[in-house]
């Protein structure tokens, strides 16, 4: 049971729900970039839904399948090709013994989510099998897949069938911009109050630097710190502070010039001010941004985040219950 790895594509690795409670010892959650595309492509396939996938960035591999198989692919307009022939995205389907399922160049988004039924079957590694590459963890052999890969797949604890397909309203859309939504703080007040007003009015587009670990935001005016005597142990650039700790999604202003928003790989803290965190409902919306994406900035208050994660939520439900499950 079994898939061979033919080209790995440009970087698809095995992703899950993450690894919670090691942050504090510097270990990220990692997992899927796009959470809500990887849950929806282990329910079409009656996976649990935390089961392993593969996500194929940009450029999607192709694979040897050595069984019948039933998948389902989600998230980027990366069409998936069996010998050649293209299949629909957010709908299972099946590959046969000696089959290879390769993809089409996205149209749109920047993740496509493999799942397949049983799932990949690497060995957890505290208590995930998400890939962290920069720290050689998880997945398969800690990193990247490579060309002869050999990845394991797990037995089905429930029958999967072909056709299983996604209520049109429960797929998310994906635009060339996006808004994303963010609750200010915790360093913002040291901005003045012109670059406040400037950061939110801005249209800022998506870096070539956009990767697991980060996306970086360009073409936007830069922003000026108010002047102060940097503290002790800070460094020299304004935009320094002591060391504080960063959540995911938090937003750094190196020098005031480019917004950097990190994301599931990012480093647990470091010594740049954080002017605000990304909300949760939309850190998926980033997972799919393509470099020269743009997006603005929208300010919103916990009450309006906490709803927005309760409509995602709503959203999962709603596909549950068509697919009875």
């Amino acid at each position: 049971m079994s898939i061979n790895v033919i080209k790995p594509g440009l970087a698809t690795a095995i992703q899950d729900k993450g690894r919670e409670g090691y942050y504090h010892l510097g270990i990220p959650p990692s997992g899927a970039m796009d959470q809500y595309s990887m849950t929806l492509a282990n329910l079409l396939v009656n996976n649990d839904e935390g089961d392993a996938v593969l996500e194929c960035a940009l450029l999607g591999p192709e694979l040897l399948f050595q069984q019948d198989t039933i998948v389902a692919v989600c998230g980027a307009r990366m069409s998936p090709k069996v010998d050649g022939a293209v299949m629909p995205l957010n709908t299972s389907f099946l590959i046969k013994a000696g089959q290879t399922l390769s993809f089409a160049y996205p149209t749109a988004g920047a993740r496509a989510y493999l799942a397949v039924a049983g799932g990949i079957d690497v060995p957890m590694t505290l208590g995930s099998r998400a890939t962290y590459t920069l720290g050689a963890l998880g997945g398969y052999q800690g990193r990247r897949l490579e060309a002869g890969d050999e990845l394991p797949i797990g037995k089905p604890k429930k029958a999967a069938k072909e056709g299983q397909h996604l209520p049109t309203e429960c797929i998310p859309p994906i635009e060339k911009e996006m808004p994303l939504r963010m609750i200010t703080g915790m360093y913002i007040h040291r901005l003045t109050d012109d670059a406040v007003e400037r950061f939110f009015e801005d249209t800022w587009t998506v870096g070539s630097e956009a990767d697991r670990i980060g996306y970086r935001f360009k073409g936007g005016r830069a922003m000026e710190f108010k002047p102060r005597q940097q503290p002790f142990g800070a460094g020299s650039d304004p935009s320094n502070i002591v060391d504080a700790c960063y959540p995911i999604g938090s937003i750094q202003i190196p020098a005031g010039k480019e917004p950097i928003v990190l994301h599931r790989d990012a480093v647990s803290g470091g010594g740049y001010a954080t002017i605000g965190t990304v909300i949760s409902a939309d850190m998926d919306l980033i997972g799919q941004m393509q470099p020269n994406y743009k997006t603005h900035f929208v300010p919103v208050n916990m009450a309006e985040a906490l709803e927005a994660r309760q409509l995602k939520q709503q959203q999962l439900d709603k596909v549950r219950h068509y697919l009875k499950i």
